[in-house]
């Protein structure tokens, strides 16, 4: 038996969607499975020692979907919590160790060496837990596992990662109890495709996902959109990197929404890049259910938007919002402020430009999460000189390390980069502006972290439904 134990315990709840998917594609191949969601459960600890007192699986994975919470000032790590869990599995069961997940697959080889787990899965679960059950079980070599990091005679070995050019999966969604998960987080998540061909300077999505676009068949889509709506979930948030990428699936997926007439019962949301963002396809999206989207916008400034390896400029980012403003779909856009070349300057005409345009809101968080193998790295000279330049900030000593919280903030920003952003945007309610930092620790803020965010969460408990950003954008100022 395989037991797939969900990891990931920040709040609000988010449902495991792809340890929904791996359980269902394992079920299809014939293989028992079980889940333990730690998430849920009141007490991980007692959960841990009850399961494994009745159970005897053969292999366990773990789900691991956040390293980080990806915020500066506040850099939660949540590796220690991962190794601190897998030690009482070691303790309790016999059963081989397999990580996987998108936190995992930024870091695959780091945290196989970091956890001393037994395998891990870079890329895609479905179909390379399938294999790898069927290697442990069978003796076979692990070689043919895609994605598979394991260990041999002669050390770590990481086979290609797991990116199929289809992606198929399952759409009956039964394995998590998504109900509680809608009930107590606000909403759930789908995939309409995986991957991103974008080379955005700072983004780790295409070392988990891959670098093209792998698509799902649109009907596969709706009927999971159906199955939901049918149990009364029905708010949804697309997991995909970026919606309209490629435009002509994002066009498909929203036809055969309209077709099953789901747009009259289902509200969702997705992320998309400002281009291509076609009128048609805003009105597509609004009939097919769309009411939100967030925009990868980064900055209003030519300067940066071309630094950071965006194509749309600023006056891109207005026709997007006037666009959703006339399709009555709310909009938020995201700046990331603080990258190398950011200057005063910069900041306060991307800011300036938010504020004539008119979003519902916009999110500004100071400090760019550095991975390894992003264009970043490189324009910071790569990793060995991250140790000697400005700008790095971390809670930790010693080397640099980006398997832990890392991040950049130009030196251009000055000694307090976040109350300079704070003072720009002053008491404009659209914004969600940064947490400043006050001798080494985030004063309490009024940003869009959503990890713990008790704000949020007492939102969603008294009914609220939605994208994190749009629950947050429409509390009362007092409570923001």
């Amino acid at each position: 038996m395989l037991t797939l134990i969900n990891t990931n315990r920040m709040l609000p709840p988010i449902a495991p969607l792809g340890l929904d998917y791996i359980a269902g594609a394992v079920r299809r191949a014939g293989h028992d499975v079980d889940v333990l969601d730690l998430c849920l459960a009141p007490d991980p600890q007692r959960a841990i020692v009850e399961y494994f007192a009745r159970n005897r699986p053969e292999l366990v994975g773990l789900s691991f979907r956040n390293v980080d919470d990806c915020f500066w000032p506040s850099g939660s790590w949540f590796v220690p919590e991962l190794q601190e869990l897998m030690a009482e599995i070691r303790q309790r069961s016999g059963a081989k160790i397999v990580l996987g997940g998108v936190g995992f697959s930024i870091f695959a080889r780091e945290i196989v060496e970091r956890t001393a787990a037994d395998f891990g899965i870079h890329g895609d679960g479905e179909q390379a837990l399938v294999g790898l059950i069927g290697a442990v079980r069978d003796g076979r070599e692990y070689d043919g596992v895609p994605g598979l990091v394991w260990r041999d005679a002669d050390g770590l070995r990481v086979n290609r990662p797991a990116w199929p050019k289809t992606v198929c999966l399952a759409a009956e969604r039964d394995a998590v109890d998504n109900a509680t998960y809608f009930r107590r987080g606000g909403q759930l998540g789908v995939e309409t495709k995986r991957g991103c061909p974008r080379e955005c300077l700072y983004c780790a999505d295409p070392l988990a996902k891959g670098r093209m676009s792998r698509l799902r068949d649109p009907a596969e889509v709706v009927d999971e959109f159906a199955g939901l709506a049918d149990r009364g979930l029905d708010v949804i948030h697309l997991c995909d990197a970026e919606f309209n990428l490629p435009v002509d699936h994002a066009n498909a997926v929203c036809r055969a929404l309209i077709a099953r007439r789901l747009g009259e019962r289902v509200r969702w949301y997705a992320y998309l890049a400002v281009r291509p963002f076609p009128p048609d396809l805003a009105r597509l999206m609004r009939q097919a259910g769309c009411v939100g989207i967030n925009f990868t916008s980064d900055s209003a400034h030519p300067q940066m938007l071309a630094a950071y390896r965006q194509s749309h400029r600023p006056e891109h980012l207005r026709e997007a919002v006037a666009c959703c403003h006339r399709e009555g779909i709310a909009v938020m856009l995201d700046l990331l402020l603080g990258g190398p070349g950011e200057t005063e300057e910069t900041v306060a005409e991307s800011i300036r430009f938010m504020k004539e345009i008119d979003p519902d809101c916009v999110g500004a968080s100071v400090g760019m999460r550095l991975y390894p193998g992003t264009g970043v790295i490189d324009a910071l000279g790569g990793e060995e000189a991250l140790d000697r330049i400005d700008g790095i900030c971390r809670h930790y000593e010693g080397p640099v390390d980006l398997l832990r919280p890392t991040f950049y903030i130009s030196p251009h920003l000055g000694s307090r980069p976040a109350r300079l952003v704070c003072e720009l945007i002053g008491n404009d309610p659209r914004f969600f502006p940064p947490a400043e930092e006050s001798e080494g620790a985030a004063e309490p803020a009024s940003d869009h972290n959503y990890n713990d965010n008790r704000r949020l969460t007492d939102a969603i408990a008294a009914g609220a439904r939605g994208a994190y950003w749009d629950i947050l954008r429409q509390l009362p100022r007092d409570q923001a």
